[in-house]
């Protein structure tokens, strides 16, 4: 297996919607903020600029999204925020990821927050929160792998199922 994190492409559209339009079935989100109606070149100029910590909205933080690909084909995607704010050191984390149902089982998700975690690293961080649902013991399974060492179990607002939060380095 060859997994390269790289930046989303032109050519990346069709997979992205059908990835997003996939997870969104299991509640969860692939493409972040992405707007169906938006023009994709549109969305990776905004993607870009986030990177760079341009043009945030509110409860937005600099971050680099970037997607798995394993000899040309999308499996995942990765986020990693460059810095938390009160939100993120809650819930979200520095680092949320996701595999493709398709894709699922080959060991994508754990190469996938194993290059994560440095380029989190090479961005500054040197401590990193991960966060996954309690509920989902693939994704805190990947977590423990990498490193990660669970601190809380919390409930959100949201209500629903709790949140673990892991610290990894």
């Amino acid at each position: 297996m060859t997994l390269r994190l790289r930046p989303l492409r032109s050519a990346d559209e069709p997979v992205v919607v059908a990835g997003h339009e996939a997870l969104a079935r299991e509640r969860f989100s692939f493409a972040l903020a992405y707007d169906p109606a938006e023009p994709w070149s549109r969305y990776l100029r905004r993607l870009a600029d986030h990177r760079h910590g341009l043009d945030l909205g509110d409860h937005l933080v600099a971050s680099t999204f970037l997607v798995a690909d394993v000899d040309g084909v999308l499996v995942g995607r990765t986020s990693i925020r460059h810095h938390l704010d009160a939100s993120l050191a809650r819930e979200g984390g520095h680092i949320g990821y996701a595999v493709l149902p398709d894709h699922r089982r080959r060991g994508y998700a754990t190469e996938i927050l194993g290059q994560s975690l440095v380029i989190a690293r090479s961005l500054g961080v040197s401590r990193v929160l991960v966060t996954c649902d309690d509920d989902n013991v693939g994704s805190a399974t990947v977590i423990e792998r990498c490193g990660g060492v669970l601190e809380s179990r919390i409930r959100t607002g949201h209500g629903g199922v709790p949140i673990r939060r892991y610290w990894i380095g």
